[in-house]
């Protein structure tokens, strides 16, 4: 049983190339007779992976194996970065229309779906959609609790708050940067999240006010990047990852949208906007790209809706692209905790 014990060990996690072994994942591995009971921990939500994780597991140790799978969020420091959160990471862009918004709601969506208590924050104070695309209706608004606290409105299993909550449609955002900077902070203060794993924070496009106060007022964990393969969606997008980089902010992915478009009628492939920016991007800054989105008329009509990919279709091969960015993105940051913050002892034995 020791050697089978020491096979579950040496299994290569898919997402950070190292053993469950180098990374403490492994709680348990026991004989019962006629399978091996693995209990494994780890720091990225997985549930979707049970199976594969099994049946990966089971070739690899000869014999068959079940898995109890847990999950534990890591955590950068003791001290929350903010009241009733762990982890705080920041979805952002260095230009608009490449798909941010749509990016932040399905990951924090799949994050839900493989097992992660969840929040997003609407942080484009002036552009606010995160609540058109969790379908919360119009003119909702949150809960007030000790006459000063919001509590975030919730959809979909996550929970949401939003300067769209506050006002209405009809209502612009006329204000200066230092407006828009002190409505993130009372957003940022004054929202009651309940025991998140992970808030989501859908940034504006670009590099300005809103993402310094973002980096100055609250501690996040990690960032990551949305583009388009297009040069000038590149040009931009490196200018978010050198922001980041300026605040010590740690770019745990690139995600490229509208990577490719596949014709209904023929299947033919034509990369509309280019080919290979976002890996470029990934690579010329040493970090990943988490995944590659097609150009598809349904994440459109889907987000539109109230009903994103995640929720409408969890199945399609977009929410599956999304649900394996989701965990990339939480693998990446585990690994960037040390899997020593949340790491088990291990325990085999042959009784």
């Amino acid at each position: 049983m020791v050697d089978a014990g020491r096979l579950i060990g040496d299994f290569v996690d898919p997402y950070l190339d190292e053993s469950w072994a180098a990374l403490g994942a492994v709680i348990s591995a026991e004989d019962t007779g006629s399978e091996l009971a693995v209990e494994v921990q780890l720091g990225y939500p997985a549930a979707s992976m049970q199976a594969e994780f099994e049946r990966a597991l089971t070739e690899l140790a000869g014999r068959s194996v079940a898995l109890k799978l847990r999950y534990a969020s890591p955590a950068l420091s003791q001290t929350p970065p903010l009241r009733g959160v762990r982890n705080i990471v920041a979805i952002a862009s260095g230009k608009g229309g490449v798909g941010k918004s749509t990016t932040a709601v399905n990951l924090a969506l799949a994050l839900s779906a493989e097992g992660a208590r969840v929040g997003i924050l609407d942080a484009d104070i002036y552009g606010p959609s995160i609540g058109i695309m969790l379908g919360v209706p119009e003119g909702r608004r949150p809960e007030i609790e000790d006459e000063k606290f919001f509590v975030p409105i919730k959809a979909h299993g996550i929970q949401a708050m939003s300067m769209s909550f506050l006002v209405t449609d009809q209502t612009p955002m006329v204000w200066r940067g230092p407006m828009a900077s002190g409505a993130l902070q009372q957003l940022l203060g004054q929202s009651l999240w309940s025991d998140l794993d992970m808030l989501i924070v859908d940034m504006p496009p670009g590099t300005g006010d809103i993402q310094l106060t973002l980096a100055q007022k609250a501690s996040v964990a990690g960032a990551v990047i949305v583009t388009t393969p297009q040069d000038i969606a590149l040009q931009d997008a490196r200018k978010g990852v050198e922001m980041f980089r300026k605040v010590d902010i740690p770019v745990l992915g690139v995600v490229e949208n509208m990577s490719v478009h596949r014709c209904p009628d023929c299947g033919h492939e034509s990369h509309i906007f280019g080919e290979g920016g976002g890996q470029r991007i990934a690579d010329q800054y040493d970090t990943v790209l988490l995944g590659a989105l097609p150009l598809a008329i349904e994440v459109r009509e889907q987000g539109d809706s109230g009903q994103p990919s995640v929720v409408a279709e969890p199945e399609g091969a977009i929410a599956l692209a999304y649900l394996s960015a989701a965990r990339y993105m939480a693998a990446r940051l585990w690994k960037q905790a040390g899997s020593a913050v949340t790491a088990p002892s291990i325990s085999i034995s042959d009784d």
